[in-house]
């Protein structure tokens, strides 16, 4: 009895423990998802994970891809609800969803989440915005592709200013549109966007490392030893500026006759990018480590797209270790220090953007000190980061829903 009174009467020990953070269920609807390859479906993909990491509960609502969810296969761990989809106009390996309102609304009754997530607007993104909406859920959109300046491309630039309509009827339906950058997000309140919070993406740098660099690689593209290989990785398609592509490396080429370029790639220009230069080495769609490694396995990259609301291949090639050439726009202007980590040319100056590849092609010592910078740049990078900040985003989303708030008011996390 002594000792148990003893044993009481010592001081207490109170540890403050950190409130348990909360659970999400969030309804992610994209019309584009691995294993179809462009920068949207990739950086979906790692947003998944790193929420999943988390402990959030992602239903992921996208178009059934017929070569893939035909069958049996791995094993995802994710909820997918599939739904009905079209083909893309040329763009035959992309989906687009069809109309669901009445399916999600019945899906979302049954059993509700705490906040929609639309990344892409799409007639089944236009679908979810709607039910969401009619169920007074919290919703987040992504502005993630530039349809409207596309349209200048496929010669149907009439069309720009409905597109621009539509897409800022969509997002101003939102209680909140992530962007990836500070200028786009200038551009699209100049526009008449709401409600607009800038979210940067991450790169995956231990998958895109200069230490992956094969020479195995190199010589079966014909590279001898100390011969510079000049990249490009995205859609061999108009609006991405093959022109332009073409053109620098032509000039490059006069400055450095054993010069290589590499196309990391497919599209439909494919056919006549090989008409006119023969001797590119168009290697076709590549991911995973396999992409990794042909980013690794080049000196220079050429990036001289306009279209970009971001461009994932910037830092994918920044942290492979490569001398980057870019327009001052998108994720370039925000990750390059010119003549640091990389090159930028003034945005629609196309002389400019050839004089700099020009440069790289004749100064060795410069491709050399670009390439030591540009790893380095990209290390802070991480895609936990950006988890967590769309996390915070969500949650005051879903605080301020349940507060009953007539109005969102948010800034920056």
């Amino acid at each position: 009895m002594t000792a148990m009174m003893q044993s009481l009467s010592d001081p207490l020990l109170v540890e403050n423990f950190a409130p348990e953070r909360r659970s999400l269920r969030v309804a992610l609807v994209t019309e584009t998802y691995p294993p179809e390859v462009n920068g949207v479906a990739l950086t979906i993909d790692r947003l998944v994970r790193g929420l999943q990491a988390r402990h959030h509960d992602i239903q992921l609502v996208r178009p059934r891809q017929a070569a893939v969810d035909a069958g049996p296969g791995e094993q995802d761990p994710t909820e997918q609800v599939l739904m009905r989809g079209l083909p893309i106009p040329r763009y035959p390996h992309l989906r687009m969803g069809l109309p669901a309102k009445r399916a999600l609304l019945g899906l979302w009754t049954l059993r509700r989440p705490d906040l929609v997530h639309i990344a892409t607007e799409g007639p089944l993104g236009w679908s979810a915005l709607q039910a969401a909406r009619k169920l007074k859920l919290p919703v987040s959109t992504d502005f993630r592709t530039n349809f409207h300046a596309y349209s200048r491309h496929y010669g149907i630039g009439w069309l720009q200013k409905p597109i621009a309509a539509y897409l800022r009827r969509f997002h101003n339906q939102a209680h909140c549109t992530m962007v990836p950058t500070a200028s786009l997000q200038s551009e699209l309140q100049a526009m008449g966007f709401e409600r607009l919070l800038v979210v940067a993406r991450g790169v995956d740098t231990q998958r895109f490392d200069s230490a992956r660099r094969s020479a195995a690689l190199r010589e079966s593209w014909g590279v001898r030893e100390g011969e510079q290989v000049v990249l490009s990785v995205g859609r061999i398609a108009p609006e991405k500026n093959l022109e332009l592509l073409l053109r620098s490396y032509e000039a490059m080429r006069q400055v450095n006759p054993a010069l290589r370029l590499v196309v990391v790639g497919d599209g439909p220009d494919r056919a006549a990018l090989q008409q006119r230069c023969p001797e590119v080495v168009l290697a076709g769609s590549r991911s995973g480590t396999d992409l990794a490694e042909h980013y690794a396995s080049a000196d220079c990259f050429l990036f001289p797209s306009l279209t970009e609301t971001y461009g994932n291949v910037t830092p994918e090639a920044l942290a492979s270790g490569l001398a980057v050439l870019a327009y001052d726009y998108a994720a370039a202007a925000e990750l390059i220090h010119h003549g640091e980590n990389g090159l930028l040319a003034p945005v629609g100056d196309p002389d400019a953007f050839v004089r700099r590849a020009i440069d790289l092609a004749g100064n060795r010592q410069l491709v050399a000190r670009l390439r030591q910078g540009a790893r380095a740049s990209t290390l802070a990078l991480d895609w936990s980061h950006i988890c967590l900040q769309v996390e915070a985003i969500w949650e005051r989303l879903i605080e301020q829903q349940a507060l009953g708030a007539s109005g969102f008011r948010l800034v920056s996390v």
